[in-house]
């Protein structure tokens, strides 16, 4: 499984990256984001740690439904999933493939996030940067695991974006909550309090949408038009 799950990754990897139109639509729509909430503040204002966390989590939240929209219509504008379905392979590899290219998009346009939040929003990097770099990987998994999942649920119907954002944002609360309470920590000179709690709940999301992945997306991305 994790062979044709790689496959599949790096297949919507090169088809993306060959055309660029999503994971630049996505990029732009977080750096629009930041940029938009830099010229909230007041001349010489600094914003705070948490609320540029905020900021930057509100940014990825975004961009990730423009690509998981992206990686899933790649296949439902050309009937290609029937193709995927038809392989003789799980069907969750293809839940787990589009989680790893998802993944990997999801971070590099991060990687143009933060140095952006850290310019435009005023923000100096602390010597605890690791706590908040370690916050965005184990949420990173969460948010991928639900997205890859609710992306099939969100394929053929008419308004698939306001779909995915509808439901996803919602059950995404309790991560980015999380992220931005210890995320915070790479932006400040402290570790917020309770942050055992924090990097609890977020392991604990990422094992509930994992399991939810895949036991749920054969019947999700199988089910019929």
């Amino acid at each position: 499984m994790l062979n044709a799950a790689f496959a599949i990754a790096a297949k919507d990897l090169r088809l993306l990256l060959s055309r660029g139109t999503g994971l630049v639509q996505a990029l732009l729509l977080g750096l629009l984001l930041i940029f938009v909430f830099s010229l909230s503040q007041r001349v010489g204002e600094v914003m705070g740690p948490q609320g540029a966390a905020a900021i930057f989590w509100l940014a990825s939240a975004f961009c990730q439904v423009l690509i998981f929209n992206t990686l899933f219509s790649m296949e439902e504008t050309n009937g290609a999933r029937f193709g995927l379905l038809l392989a003789p392979v799980p069907v969750q590899a293809v839940w787990l493939g589009k989680g790893i290219a998802g993944f990997t998009l999801l971070l590099c346009a991060q990687a143009v996030f933060l140095p952006a939040a850290i310019v435009f929003l005023g923000q100096s990097v602390s010597p605890l940067w690791h706590v908040g770099l370690a916050t965005v990987l184990l949420a990173d998994v969460g948010i991928v695991a639900l997205g890859a999942l609710l992306g099939a649920l969100s394929q053929g119907q008419a308004a698939r974006e306001s779909l995915l954002s509808i439901v996803l944002f919602p059950l995404l609360v309790p991560v980015l909550l999380a992220g931005i309470r210890v995320g915070a920590a790479a932006f400040a000179d402290d570790i917020p309090e309770g942050v055992e709690s924090w990097l609890g709940l977020v392991a604990a999301f990422d094992a509930l949408f994992l399991g939810a992945g895949i036991v749920l997306f054969p019947f999700v991305y199988g089910g019929e038009e």
